[in-house]
C-alpha cells in the first residue's frame, strides 16, 4: 500500500502535543501545510504544561537535560548541536515578547534554556568507554574546547582562565577527601520543559496550526479505516475527524492507542524525586550554591549509559530534582483496542484512572545512598516529593518515527527513551524529511526506520510482564522513606 503524496492543503492529524508531536506541527507549518491539527486529551492551556496541575507527559516536568553527550552516537550528537542555536534564538525572542501576549505559565523575561554546564562525573574513578567515545567524536567535529576533563592540567588551565573551573566539585567531593573523576561539558545545561512546551504551542499556534486540546474533544477514542488505511481519528466527544496522514506521537500513551508498535516500544518510569530548599531569607548560602550559576547540571556514574543518576541546580522556587533511570519499571494491564485484548504496559500517575503517587523504594533507596555521599547536607530536609516520568523507550533507544509498513495513512513518531527533549526546536525538520521522502530517507530517516526486535539491540523489552521491572512486583514508598536515617537517629 503506497503512501499518499502529501500536497500543501493535505489534512494532517497529530495525537500528542509533546516534543515529538510539538517539534512536528511547527515544523509542517513553516514548511507551508496549511491544515495541520494537533489533538491532546490534556487541556494545556488551562494547566500550562503543570505536573501539580493535572499534566503527566513526560514532556511536562520542571527541566530536562540539554547535552551533547552520545558515545558513538554521532548523529544524535549532530543534532543536539543543530538545536543549541535555536535554543537560543528562543531566549531572546521570548524576552522580546509582551507577556501579555503570552499564553498562561509565560512571561517577557523568562529563559527557557541555560546554558549552566553539565559534569559528568566517574563512580569508579576512571573515565567509562563511552565517555571516552564523546570525547572522541566531540574531538572529532571539532567541539574538543568545550569539553573539560577534571585533572588534566591543560584542561584545568583552559576551565581557569574561562570562568568554567568553579563548577568542577559542584559536588564538594575533593573537600570532603573523596575522588574527583569526570567531564564539565560547556555546550551543555537544561531547559524548562513546560514552558519549553508552552513556547512551542504558542510558536505553532501563530504558524496556523490549530490545537484541540481537552479530555473529550481531543482524546481519541479510535483511528478510522478504510480498506485497511487509517484516514483519520475518532474523539472521546464522538467526532470524526478525516486526514490524510495521522501522525501519532503520544509519547508514553503510543503502545496503547496502537497496540502492534508494542514489539518496538514498551512504555516505561523513570524516577524523580524533589528536595525543597529552605526559604532564600533562611538559608541564602544554600540558594546561592545550588543557582545555575554556580552549579551545573550533573550526572553520577553514567547518563545514558551506567546508573542514571543525575540532577539539576536548584528552581526558581527552591526545588532540587534529582533522577534515576538506572532500572525503567513498566506497568502492565489489558488494553482493548479493535475488539482485541492486549497486555501492555501503560502510564499509571496520580491523574490515571488507577492512580500511583508514589515511586519505588529501590529507586528512592539508590538516590538516598547518592545524596548521602554527594550532597549531605540536603540530608537534613528530606524528600519532599516524587514522580513516575512515564517514557516511551525503544528497543534499542532510538527514535521510531515511520509510517507502519502495513498502513501508510498512519505515522508512528514515538520512542523518546528519555532523551527526545533537546530535539523540540529542530526534531520536526527531520519528520517533515521522512514524511514527504518515505522511500528515500535520509541518515535520520534511516536510523528511526520501523525495525523489529532482531534487528538491533535490545532495551529490556523481551523482558515482559515476566521481567523483573513490573511495577506490581516492587516495593513501593511510604512517607518513612522520605527522611534520611542519619534525622531519625538524632531524634532518637
Amino acid at each position: 500500500m503506497p503512501p499518499t503524496t502529501l500536497s500543501k492543503d493535505s489534512s494532517i492529524a497529530i495525537v500528542g502535543a509533546g516534543v515529538f508531536g510539538l517539534s512536528t506541527s511547527l515544523h509542517l507549518a513553516a514548511a507551508g501545510y496549511k491544515n495541520v491539527t494537533v489533538f491532546d486529551y490534556q487541556p494545556y492551556e488551562q494547566n500550562a504544561y503543570s505536573t501539580t496541575d493535572g499534566a503527566d507527559a513526560a514532556s511536562a516536568d520542571l527541566n530536562k537535560v540539554m547535552r551533547l553527550s552520545y558515545g558513538e552516537e554521532v548523529l544524535y550528537q549532530r543534532l543536539a548541536f543543530e538545536a543549541l542555536p535555536i535554543w537560543e534564538a528562543w531566549n531572546r525572542e521570548l524576552a522580546a515578547t509582551p507577556t501579555h501576549k503570552l499564553p498562561k505559565g509565560l512571561k517577557q523575561g523568562d529563559k527557557i534554556w541555560n546554558n549552566c554546564g553539565f559534569l559528568r562525573l566517574s563512580a569508579d574513578g576512571k573515565l567509562s568507554e563511552h565517555e571516552k567515545s564523546t570525547l572522541a567524536n566531540l574531538t572529532a567535529d571539532g567541539l574538543r574546547d568545550t569539553q573539560y576533563i577534571i585533572g588534566d592540567p591543560r584542561d584545568e588551565a583552559r576551565a581557569k582562565a574561562n570562568g568554567w573551573h568553579r563548577k568542577f566539585d559542584a559536588l564538594k567531593r575533593k573537600e570532603r577527601g573523596q575522588n574527583l573523576v569526570g567531564v564539565l561539558d560547556t555546550t551543555a545545561g537544561f531547559v524548562e520543559a513546560s514552558k519549553a512546551c508552552l513556547w512551542t504551542l504558542y510558536l505553532a499556534r501563530k504558524a496556523g496550526v490549530k490545537f484541540v486540546l481537552g479530555n473529550e474533544v481531543g482524546r481519541v477514542d479510535c483511528f478510522l479505516k478504510e480498506r485497511g488505511r487509517t484516514v483519520g481519528i475518532k474523539t472521546a466527544d464522538g467526532l470524526e475527524h478525516k486526514a490524510d496522514l495521522v501522525i501519532l506521537a503520544a509519547g508514553g500513551w503510543t503502545p496503547s492507542l496502537f497496540p502492534p508498535v508494542a514489539p518496538l516500544l514498551e512504555t516505561t518510569a523513570g524516577s524523580v524525586i524533589y528536595i525543597q530548599l529552605p526559604p532564600q531569607h533562611e538559608r541564602p548560602d544554600l540558594w546561592e550554591r545550588f543557582s545555575s550559576e554556580k552549579f551545573p547540571v550533573y550526572a553520577w556514574g553514567g547518563w545514558s549509559k551506567g546508573s542514571g543518576i543525575g540532577g539539576f541546580p536548584r528552581t526558581e522556587t527552591g526545588i532540587m530534582k534529582i533522577g534515576f533511570r538506572g532500572k525503567k519499571y513498566t506497568n502492565y494491564a489489558t488494553i482493548e483496542r479493535d475488539g482485541q485484548r492486549h497486555r501492555l504496559s501503560v502510564p499509571k500517575t496520580r491523574y490515571t484512572p488507577e492512580t500511583e503517587t508514589r515511586i519505588t523504594k529501590e529507586a528512592v533507596d539508590t538516590l538516598k545512598a547518592f545524596i548521602k555521599e554527594n550532597l549531605p547536607e540536603l540530608t537534613a530536609f528530606g524528600i519532599s516529593g516524587c514522580r513516575n516520568c512515564w517514557y516511551t523507550d525503544s528497543l534499542d533507544n532510538s527514535f521510531l518515527i515511520d509510517r507502519v509498513p502495513s498502513d501508510p495513512g498512519l505515522m508512528i513518531c514515538s520512542g523518546g527513551s528519555g532523551h527526545g527533549f533537546k530535539f523540540l526546536p529542530i526534531l520536526g525538520r527531520e519528520v517533515l524529511a521522512i514524511i514527504e521522502n518515505p522511500n528515500n530517507k535520509n541518515a535520520y530517516g534511516r536510523l528511526w526506520q520501523w525495525r523489529t526486535k532482531d534487528s538491533g539491540p535490545k532495551n529490556g523489552l523481551e523482558d515482559g510482564e515476566a521481567g523483573p521491572r513490573v511495577l506490581n512486583k516492587q516495593v513501593m514508598t511510604t512517607a518513612k522513606d522520605f527522611k534520611f536515617s542519619e534525622i531519625e537517629k538524632a531524634r532518637l
